[in-house]
C-alpha cells in the first residue's frame, strides 16, 4: 500500500527555517514503515508514552521527529521536528 505523509504547519517551519528539504523527513518514514513491516532496519524510533501517548519518536542526530502512524488507512501526520532538547 501507498502511505500518505502530512506535516504540521510547525513542522514544515521547522524544516524551512533549517534548510532541510521534505525529502529528509520522508526517507526517515519509509524507514520506520519498513521497519514495522519486518525488515531489519537501523533506525532509531521509539513508542511515546504520556502525553505524547499514541506517537513514535524518530532520532536522526539532533534532530528528533515526532510522527503518529494510522497503520488501519496507511497515514503517518509529522506532528512536530525540532532539535534535541526543545522537542518535548
Amino acid at each position: 500500500m501507498k502511505w500518505h505523509v502530512d506535516f504540521s504547519k510547525d513542522s514544515l517551519k521547522f524544516l524551512k527555517k533549517n534548510n532541510f528539504e521534505e525529502t529528509f523527513v520522508l526517507e526517515k518514514i519509509t524507514l520506520a514503515i519498513k521497519k514495522f513491516s519486518g525488515e531489519d532496519i537501523n533506525i532509531n524510533i521509539k513508542k511515546m508514552t504520556g502525553d505524547w501517548a499514541g506517537f513514535y519518536r524518530i532520532r536522526d542526530g539532533k534532530i528528533r521527529i515526532i510522527v503518529e502512524f494510522q497503520f488501519d488507512i496507511y497515514r503517518a501526520y509529522i506532528e512536530d521536528i525540532d532539535w534535541r532538547g526543545n522537542i518535548y
